[in-house]
């Protein structure tokens, strides 16, 4: 009887296991119908959610900004960074076992250019500051994940977008950057292993005119060739109302490890950047910044290997280690860099079919000099020895000099330097010493070493003015035409046209 009875006690936990499983398919074949049927719009909302859930820790402490942001303090070992699965098991390296020897020697740079930097700071101190073990990072908001062209893509720049000098093969032609409209002007050094770079930079809030476009200034460390296995790690200043939702300017970071395209992002939108720091907000508005014949405030970047550890470094200004990238991040950048570049970006997106008026620095030409035009200052590299020096052989690169340019120097305060940037779509403010072309930036024209006569008919501003006996004639920029006339009179303008 036991027997039968136990027989029948299995038939029954049989049925019911046999109708919970119906139950079971049932209600997921409806639960996916349900979704199949859910109109695009909550689909994305949906996953807007879940990503913002991922970016947004749980705070310590929360402090508002004045310009409207929302500064979390995480707990340093919840930072975003951590979702990574090679990271899962990370010790934090809370400081670098080398720091690089022969940082420039700040008592050469003027007590006033000190001051200045010492005065900037990021808005959010004003209402307070995170406590020790806790990180401040920007809080991600829904809109600033809907203005990007897809969730997966948020905190991403477009492919393509790193500059490639004219010693670059193939890769050089400004045909090939121009198609994914980012256009730069940019000093740079290759041709040796460099472990890291350092510059001073003056920082702006450069106009800009479609939301979709932006402005930075920055160093960028690269290894690998220009295809699809490029190394890069960036650091600067940009202003880009698509990614914040403004036009504040904000200290910024980047990495990638294939072009682009499938790895990195800015600043802490995805696993990566280790930051150590509780003082600095990476995507933070940085305050003041400079004004045109008026005071000039700038930042100093470092970035370096430790080549014990093979992690990138970086620091801002002279005190603020802000953390690492860790080397398994890498493929090329995990032994060195190959090239190190310095300058502005700018995103081109032809409105109208006319090239951008987005300024790229301080929307001067770099002739204008100190007070007008941005420059970086005292920039130099990392050598293997892990020593800071003064770059060799440094070239400078832009795709269209008529629309942002960028010259170089070198003095005994500044070491070398250069100053760089424009106005995009605008005829350039120069002074011709005797009759010259103005250089209109236009979407057709070249830089001087790839330049082709258009097929269309182009009309030229030319001006005339006398040069004064006592100031000389600035020399001609690559695109100017100087013709010398011994006229008696003073022609005030008139039209060159060239076909």
């Amino acid at each position: 009887m036991a027997v039968a009875y136990f027989s029948r006690s299995r038939k029954r936990i049989g049925l019911n296991n046999g109708v919970f499983l119906f139950i079971f398919i049932v209600l997921s074949l409806t639960s996916l119908s349900c979704a199949a049927r859910q109109p695009p719009a909550s689909r994305q909302k949906l996953q807007v959610h879940k990503h913002l859930k991922r970016l947004n820790k749980r705070p310590v402490k929360t402090i508002e900004s004045p310009d409207g942001d929302k500064i979390d303090c995480i707990h340093i070992s919840h930072q975003p960074a951590f979702d990574h699965p090679f990271l899962k098991d990370h010790k934090i390296q809370m400081r670098p076992n080398y720091h690089p020897e022969g940082l420039y020697d700040s008592e050469k740079v003027k007590t006033e250019s000190k001051e200045r930097e010492n005065s900037i700071h990021q808005l959010w101190h004003v209402n307070g500051m995170c406590p020790e073990d806790t990180i401040p990072i920007r809080r991600t908001k829904e809109d600033d994940v809907l203005r990007a062209s897809s969730v997966k893509r948020y905190g991403k720049k477009k492919q393509s977008s790193i500059p490639l000098p004219r010693s670059i093969p193939k890769s050089a032609d400004p045909d090939l950057v121009n198609e994914s409209g980012h256009q730069h002007a940019i000093a740079y050094v290759e041709g040796d292993k460099f472990y890291g770079a350092k510059a001073t930079m003056n920082v702006w809030e450069p106009k800009i005119q479609q939301s979709n476009e932006f402005s930075l200034s920055q160093i960028w460390i690269l290894g690998g060739s220009f295809g699809e296995d490029l190394n890069s790690i960036e650091a600067g200043w940009q202003v880009s109302p698509d990614l914040y939702g403004d036009n504040n300017t904000r200290l910024f970071t980047y990495w990638t490890s294939d072009a682009y395209q499938a790895t990195g992002c800015y600043n802490l939108l995805c696993s990566g950047f280790i930051q150590i720091n509780n003082n600095i907000a990476m995507g933070a508005s940085i305050s003041p910044v400079s004004a045109y014949r008026n005071s000039q405030y700038d930042i100093s970047i470092l970035v370096w290997k430790d080549q014990k550890e093979g992690n990138w470094w970086m620091q801002f200004g002279n005190g603020y280690v802000l953390g690492y990238w860790p080397s398994f991040l890498f493929s090329y950048l995990a032994d060195s860099a190959s090239m190190i570049e310095w300058g502005g970006e700018v995103v081109n997106s032809e409105p109208d079919g006319q090239h951008t008026s987005t300024q790229m620095g301080s929307g001067q030409f770099p002739e204008e000099g100190f007070g007008k035009a941005s420059y970086f200052r005292n920039i130099q590299v990392v050598d293997k020895e892990n020593n800071l020096k003064a770059p060799k052989d440094i070239g400078t690169f832009t795709e269209q000099s008529n629309c942002y340019d960028v010259q170089t120097g070198s003095n005994s305060d500044w070491g070398h330097y250069f100053y760089y940037g424009g106005p995009g779509h605008q005829m350039k403010n120069t002074t011709p010493s005797v009759f010259s072309v103005r250089r209109l930036c236009t979407p057709f024209m070249k830089s001087p070493a790839t330049m082709k006569l258009p097929t269309t008919t182009t009309t030229y501003f030319l001006f005339l003015s006398l040069p004064s006996p006592q100031q000389p004639s600035p020399p001609p920029s690559p695109f100017e035409i100087i013709i010398t006339l011994h006229l008696r009179s003073t022609i005030t303008m008139f039209f060159l046209t060239l076909t």
